[in-house]
């Protein structure tokens, strides 16, 4: 069934509604992926999704977040993750005082087959052959780019149903971008694996895709399948760059944007 958010509303502090009846579906086995600029609202929606929004005094106000049909609104983190929710965070966070390896293994740290971690850990070895040599060095050490390999790699190992990332590319030079979609986009298609992403990278993000929507103040004001989203016009000027003759402009400006309006409603 997958991921389903219904006529989300998201507020801070009980004053600053952040979502407004956001809408959003990720089918089980399938890549989505959510674009749209700073402070439009992406990050807070995964908060939702993972419950992580009491750390910032949010809550789910209106709506409903459903994994596989039981509703996960404003549930505890930790359940959620328990459901096969698991988040890499945006901003690299590993465990920068302990070893490469160790931080893997902690993304197993539920799991009790030791037969079952080490086939998953083979597997993790393969879409980044560079971690294995990698295992000793004390992970703060890393490059970014190792980092990000590091943090997919023990999110794996939580055997996740849904792998939500955020801003994965964020601060990568373009080839390693590159290498990095390419693993993300296997690891859907060979594991069969539920992949929420939220980019700023759209030409990336949407490459691997499969259903894309783009979030702007709080609300989505566009979705489609991977060759709608590249060849509509608004997505090609604001996110690929095809057409930047008169500069960027918020996506309310955009003249097909009123036509869409009612898709707000």
């Amino acid at each position: 069934m997958g991921l389903t958010l219904t006529n989300v509303d998201v507020v801070y502090g009980g004053v600053i509604q952040v979502l407004r009846s956001a809408n959003l579906e990720v089918p089980d086995g399938k890549m989505v992926v959510l674009l749209g600029s700073n402070g439009a609202g992406k990050t807070t929606t995964l908060r939702a999704i993972s419950g992580l929004l009491h750390a910032d005094l949010g809550h789910v106000t209106a709506g409903e977040i459903k994994l596989d049909g039981q509703n996960i609104t404003n549930g505890d983190p930790i359940d959620i993750f328990s459901r096969g929710i698991v988040q890499v965070l945006e901003g690299r966070k590993v465990l920068e005082h302990l070893t490469v390896e160790q931080n893997l293994r902690i993304g197993a740290h539920r799991r009790t087959d030791q037969r079952t971690v080490k086939r998953d850990l083979e597997k993790v070895y393969n879409y980044f052959p560079r971690l294995p040599e990698l295992l000793p060095r004390v992970a703060g050490y890393l490059s970014g780019g190792e980092m990000q390999m590091l943090l997919i790699g023990r999110a794996l190992l939580a055997q996740p149903k849904v792998l939500i990332l955020d801003e994965p590319s964020m601060g990568l030079a373009p080839m390693l971008v590159e290498q990095l979609f390419e693993v993300i986009g296997r690891i859907n298609r060979e594991e069969g694996m539920t992949v929420l992403l939220v980019e700023q990278n759209a030409r990336a993000a949407i490459r691997q895709c499969d259903y894309g929507y783009v979030m702007d103040g709080g609300r989505i004001v566009l979705h489609g399948t991977r060759a709608q989203l590249e060849q509509n016009q608004d997505v090609q000027e604001f996110y690929l760059g095809l057409s930047l003759a008169e500069g960027r402009r918020n996506f309310r400006d955009v003249k097909h944007y009123r036509r869409r309006k009612r898709w707000l409603g």
